[in-house]
């Protein structure tokens, strides 16, 4: 009889999870109920599902709202039903027109009007739905004689008075206004609650027909929806005959480029993976993604191709992936066994650049009716909500910034504070938009639209209105088609190197780069600021404690350097083993002999399949479980905790000591959607190698692409140091050298005008394009007639050095400037015969040298003309340098550093800091910062700063632990010699990158305690 609830997935106005919402229904009686949340079917796969389990039947539809207005609600009698309102609603948010007052002509829709929209003569399939309160009105002869085209209608938004008034906070939030400011429009009537099927039958007790109407209804809607069949484009021939035979071909062409004519062992593993590809179906999916691939290449674009996928030879030789299973003796059963039903992932990852030109290629080749972007929902959280929930109440921006920066306990304790700490809790976890997936790409064998209505987001591609979980459970797979900068760092710096050296770089054979000895020495040393993947400060210390020299080193480190990993001390563990592998034994003889490569430590996703079916013994179905659950699949930890019992039994069938059964399965839960698989890990290696390998040998031209492509891990001014330790000459931006982009001419490194503050991105544009059209610029009054610019933004160019080359000071130029902009206005024509510049007598004015190096902290954060040690009052530099510390082991020392960045990690005794400094020479080293010290000795911004602490190293690599520490101060700033309350505000600008770790504190070494040794 509930043909109209909705869930919270009714965007700011539903308040009720989906299971509430069904065991709602139970608990008042319901037989079967509809689902139509406003302009959504966002919940109803879920809601089908959990309401079969418990005997409802379920309705689907969608409730059309324009604004304010409900329009009207649809039901689906079936799937064609589904699919008609799907287009329509799709066409509708396409174009942004308003929905039409009077519904289509449907066939397979049930239609319902309220008393207030329906139209003079309904049609067939068209009724008008009766509030219980609206009984009444049934009185009057007009309404009377519509009887036979009535039925129930019993809204359901919330369940209490609680949430009702949730439900009115939700509206606030949406319609972006305060509580008092509703009006009645604006929320559903506070009736709108479930009630018992009795008390809701009493109300129509005098009208047999609306619940007869209404009981028609029910046994008419009849939508019908199989999941276990897959929803993905089936072939990318016309039959799976033809896929396979296609996929057989290109394969055999791949593995003679791969391996050559005769290597046995590639051959067994190809024809083994063919046929359970074939035996699964997943021919088309495996040639879908070769077919992107092909587009990418003939483009000349870089791609990485990771994920499950690059388990594969077949995918390494059709050129999807770049990592050889054979030489990693990657797991098969990880990638591919039969126990699967979704085939495997494939990541491939282009340059920032160059996605949107892939992403239009598949839409172009595969068909706008199949291909869409997966939906997600983005929830509100812990700081939205205080700040949303805080708005509806009124609450000035100061008190907003004060409950979102402080947890609840230091927030204010007043009644209005309450009332929003109270209904704040409440929406955690509540979806508040739909968003884009960042990479989930679903492309259907039906028309999308079959499923879902489709969105068009500012991106500019359609996305579906569920998520990678729903969008799983009803029998898709995504494809994942991702950007980073990583690429764009090894994609620009070919280019430069080509430009600048006349050098090709073959960056696309990974053998010239992985392995290499050059890259490897860096490797071990932690040098790869730049390098994808491993430039973070965590990533360089595990570098230099493993002394990380070589592949397969840096596969193993690429996953132990992950939270799960970490978490569970396998991190600690895995590298006291490598520095001693000869003091330690292993668990087991299963871990000798399956994790020899890893001392017996499960490192990757497939380490965990491998102890759990043969030291469990668990069946390949539940190690299908796991893959799933530590990939994020199978929604984490419930996933593994189905398996639990049945591993314990197995492993007391095959009498393991029960305490070492709870220690591995302690390992394996701790990897819960934290852990990488090995081919990921390598995928994520072959990349940092090539980008390594760029860095060891071109440095200069590398660090310009990682500028060019927003760096990496580090601010701008880390990677321009970069390139100054290189040999580079950094110079600031010019309007006759630079570019947009940073530039390289030889050595001489030009600052590009996208980093320099003020600038307004269209003149910038215009100074580069105006020069190479006409010519270098002569003078500053040549520019002036040139560029149609204002004088501030001349004297931000002035500031900076942009017109160095005219060989006159920067005060000498400020003169210039104010006069020209003081005469008659400047024409920015260029003419035939352009009038000689007058030129002026001017004064010598003087300038303090260190003036240039506070206009460039000003304009583009950090100095270029100095180093920011020139700076500082104090000549001290340090009692040792960086490069001495691993020879001071438990030693004091004293040094003056630059703070590159600090991390805050939490811990059981508070939040303590790991921080990333460079000392005069350049050197980079790390310092430990303890709460307690902390609480004494805090950050106080960028800058340099003094140090005191002890030296410590762990397993090669030093770090200092402060006991000691305060920032510097700069000279007075010269230019403000007139005004002393500005001669230290400059320094502020100094920046510094701050990273934050939201998790729990990892357990100490003593509350793990792996065992080192045999238990028995």
């Amino acid at each position: 009889m509930y043909l109209n609830c909705h869930s919270y997935h009714s965007l700011r106005y539903g308040t009720i999870p989906l299971d509430d919402l069904i065991n709602h229904g139970i608990k008042a009686g319901v037989t079967a109920m509809a689902l139509t949340d406003i302009n959504t079917v966002t919940g109803i796969y879920d809601f089908i599902s959990a309401c079969k389990k418990v005997n409802i039947k379920p309705l689907v539809g969608i409730e059309f709202k324009s604004g304010n207005d409900l329009r009207y609600i649809g039901l689906a009698k079936n799937k064609e039903g589904l699919a008609a309102m799907n287009r329509f609603l799709t066409a509708h948010n396409f174009s942004g027109e308003p929905l039409p007052i009077v519904a289509p002509q449907w066939e397979a829709v049930i239609v319902l009007y309220t008393f207030e929209s329906a139209p003079e003569v309904l049609n067939e399939n068209e009724y008008i739905g009766v509030r219980p309160e609206e009984v009444n009105k049934l009185y009057s002869k007009e309404w009377n004689a519509k009887l036979s085209k009535m039925v129930v209608l019993q809204p359901v938004t919330f369940r209490t008075k609680t949430e009702f008034n949730l439900h009115k906070i939700l509206r606030a939030i949406d319609t972006n206004t305060v509580l008092s400011k509703l009006t009645e429009k604006d929320y559903a009537k506070s009736t709108e609650v479930m009630v018992t099927m009795e008390t809701l039958l009493r109300a129509y007790q005098n009208y047999p027909e609306i619940i007869a109407n209404t009981q028609s209804i029910i046994k008419q809607c009849n939508f019908e929806f199989d999941f276990s069949i897959p929803k993905n484009k089936k072939h990318y021939t016309k039959s799976k005959k033809n896929d396979i035979a296609l996929l057989t071909r290109l394969a055999k062409i791949g593995l003679k480029w791969r391996y050559g004519k005769n290597n046995q062992e590639a051959i067994d593993r190809m024809e083994k993976e063919l046929k359970v590809i074939d035996q699964l179906e997943f021919s088309g999916y495996f040639l879908i993604n070769f077919d992107i691939v092909r587009h990418s290449n003939s483009q000349g674009f870089l791609h990485i191709g990771r994920g499950s996928g690059a388990n594969s030879i077949i995918a390494y030789c059709l050129g999807i992936t770049a990592i050889c299973p054979l030489e990693l003796d990657l797991y098969f059963e990880r990638f591919l066994n039969l126990n699967r039903k979704s085939p495997p992932d494939f990541d491939i990852d282009w340059s920032w650049k160059e996605r949107d030109i892939i992403l239009e290629y598949i839409f172009r080749r595969y068909g706008k009716e199949h291909v869409a972007f997966c939906g997600t929902n983005v929830e509100f959280k812990y700081r939205s909500i205080f700040r949303e929930v805080g708005k509806v109440f009124g609450l000035p921006k100061e008190e907003l910034d004060v409950l979102a920066k402080n947890p609840t306990k230091l927030q204010p304790n007043n009644t209005i504070v309450k009332l929003v700490q109270q209904y704040g809790k409440l929406l955690e976890k509540y979806p508040n938009q739909r968003s884009m997936h960042s990479c989930g790409i679903l492309i259907s064998e039906e028309p999308i639209t079959n499923y879902t209505p489709l969105e068009m987001p500012p991106k500019g591609f359609p996305i579906v209105l569920f998520d990678m979980h729903i969008a799983e459970s009803i029998g898709f797979e995504k494809f994942d088609i991702l950007s980073q900068r990583g690429i764009g760092h090894i994609d620009e710096s070919v280019k430069l190197i080509a430009k600048n050296k006349g050098i090709h770089v073959d960056i696309r054979n990974t053998n010239l780069s992985k392995n290499e000895a050059v890259a490897n020495a860096a490797l071990s040393q932690g040098n790869t600021i730049g390098c994808f993947y491993i430039e973070s400060p965590a990533m360089r210390g595990l570098l230099r404690r493993l002394k990380c020299s070589d592949y397969k080193t840096l596969v193993a480190a690429s996953s132990i350097i992950r939270p799960g990993v970490a978490q569970s001390g396998m991190m600690k563990e895995y590298i006291y083993r490598h520095n001693h592998p000869d003091k330690f034994e292993y668990f087991h003889p299963v871990f000798k002999e399956q994790l020899g490569e890893t001392y017996g430590i499960m490192v990757y996703q497939e380490d965990v399949i491998k102890i759990a079916l043969h030291y469990g013994g668990l069946p390949a179905a539940d190690g299908d479980i796991l893959r799933r659950a530590m990939s994020g699949k199978g929604r984490s930890l419930d996933a593994l905790k189905k398996v639990k019992d049945n591993f314990f039994a197995c492993c007391a069938i095959k009498g393991h000591p029960l305490a070492l059964s709870e220690e591995i399965y302690r390992q394996i839960e701790s990897f819960a959607g934290y852990s990488f698989c090995k081919a990921h890990s390598a995928s994520y290696a072959v990349e940092s190698y090539q980008s390594l390998y760029l860095k060891v040998y071109f440095p200069i031209e590398f660090m310009v692409a990682v500028i060019n492509n927003q760096g990496g891990f580090y601010r701008t001014e880390v990677y321009v140091h970069e390139a100054r330790m290189a040999g580079a000459t950094v110079n600031n931006p010019c309007v006759n050298n630079s570019e947009y982009t940073t530039t390289v001419c030889g050595k001489e490194v030009y600052l590009g005008f996208q980093h320099l503050l003020g600038i307004n991105t269209a003149v910038a544009l215009n100074i580069v394009s105006e020069r190479e059209n006409n010519g270098p610029y002569q003078s500053l009054d040549d520019f002036i007639n040139r560029i149609p610019i204002g004088l501030e933004n001349i004297k931000i160019l002035i500031f900076i050095g942009a017109f160095k080359f005219t060989n006159k000071t920067k005060n000498q130029l400020l003169i210039l400037a104010s006069l020209r902009y003081n005469s008659p206005i400047p024409s920015t024509n260029l003419l035939l015969l352009q009038e000689p510049t007058k030129e002026f007598v001017l004064p010598k004015l003087d300038r303090d040298p260190l003036e240039d190096a506070f206009d460039e902290i000003e304009l583009l954060s950090f100095p270029v003309s100095y180093t920011p040690f020139e700076l500082l009052q104090t000549k001290f530099r340090g009692d040792v340098m960086a490069k001495q510390m691993k020879h001071n082991h438990k030693k004091q020392v004293r040094l003056l550093a630059y703070l590159i960045s600090r991390k805050q990690v939490p811990t059981k005794r508070g939040t303590m800091y790991f921080g990333t400094w460079i000392d005069v020479e350049g050197t980079y080293f790390d310092t430990t910062h303890f709460p307690d010290n902390l609480l004494q000795y805090p950050f106080e911004g960028g800058g340099c700063y003094l140090l005191l602490g002890t030296v410590e190293v762990d397993y090669h690599f030093p770090t200092i632990t402060i006991s000691k520490m305060a920032r510097m101060p700069f000279v007075p700033d010269p230019r403000y010699s007139d005004a002393k309350d500005h001669q230290f505000t400059t320094q502020k600008s100094i920046k510094e990158d701050v990273s934050s770790t939201h998790r729990k504190p990892y357990p100490q070494a003593h509350e793990i305690n792996i065992p080192r040794y045999k238990m028995q």
